[in-house]
């Protein structure tokens, strides 16, 4: 019986809920800890991150405006989904950091109840950030938490799977589209949960994902007009620090990156780094010796 040829896979970037390769053409190698060949990554182009902020804006609307509790369980929908793959993200994630087998289970199982805790979150976030406010006056004076819209978010970079999905569940739990700059060396664990975004409920253009160089593809979405917001985990102290002075142009709100250990259970700190807060005044009538009157 002769030996046959394995099916080599081609990896895609994945924009506005499709597939397609990068728009230049190009493609870069990605390799193991041991600088073993693993596959080719699309080398994504500044055209391909327009492209990308496009499609989250497209999605914005329909994903904002939907309830915090099917938003809940669309994210649950993804834990689901890769609980079903986790053998294949184990060996993605082993190969990507250099980790044993058992080492890249546990943080594969990490990384599924990361996506379980922020599913929780999504209607919960709004009464702990939001509520009434005591005002001198008779009227009501209520906040309420708003999602800031598109958002770039540049993965970290040693963390290629638990990591990444700590900075991106948080960014669309509460109502925003993302636009996904993947780690530049380990692209692979990002691009496959591409592929269980596409197969879950997860609307298309809510979120989207990039490979390539972080730098190239990073400093178009900070000076895009059209992206509200950036988190900055993936980036060093230089481009760090341009990337915060190109996002100063239309006001983004910036993340900062500080030093994580993803491994710990996270606070809401991301939670409510992108978004913003809506206060409504309303008359509630005469205030008489007896109570209010609305």
């Amino acid at each position: 019986m002769s030996d046959r040829l394995n099916v080599l896979k081609t990896y895609k970037l994945y924009v506005g809920g499709k597939f397609p390769r990068s728009e230049s053409g190009r493609v870069y190698e990605v390799t193991d800890s041991k600088g073993t060949w693993l596959a080719n990554a699309p080398l994504s182009s500044r055209k391909d991150a327009r492209d990308a902020v496009v499609a989250a804006r497209k999605a914005f609307g329909g994903w904002s405006g939907a309830t915090a509790y099917n938003r809940g369980q669309v994210l649950y929908r993804v834990a689901e989904m890769l609980e079903g793959r986790r053998g294949q993200f184990t060996r993605e994630v082993a190969d990507a950091e250099g980790l044993s087998k058992s080492k890249a289970a546990a943080v594969v199982d990490a990384t599924i109840d990361r996506w379980v805790w922020y599913a929780g979150w999504t209607d919960k976030i709004a009464q702990v950030v939001g509520g009434g406010n005591p005002v001198a006056g008779p009227f009501f004076n209520l906040s309420s938490p708003e999602p800031t819209g598109v958002v770039a978010v540049l993965a970290p970079q040693e963390s290629s799977f638990l990591g990444l999905v700590s900075v991106l569940a948080p960014v669309i739990a509460t109502g925003n589209t993302a636009v996904v700059v993947a780690s530049e060396k380990a692209p692979l664990p990002a691009l496959s949960l591409a592929e269980v975004l596409a197969t879950s409920d997860v609307p298309g253009g809510v979120v989207n994902v990039l490979s390539g160089r972080t730098a190239e593809i990073a400093t178009p979405l900070a000076s895009h007009q059209d992206v509200n917001a950036i988190d900055l985990a993936g980036a060093d102290e230089v481009l760090a620090k341009e990337l915060e002075i190109a996002a100063a142009d239309n006001l983004k709100r910036v993340l900062r990156p500080q030093p994580v250990d993803y491994a710990e259970t996270p606070g809401i700190d991301r939670l409510t780094a992108f978004l913003e807060t809506k206060t409504v005044w309303h008359p509630t009538g005469s205030l008489g010796a007896s109570g209010s009157s609305y």
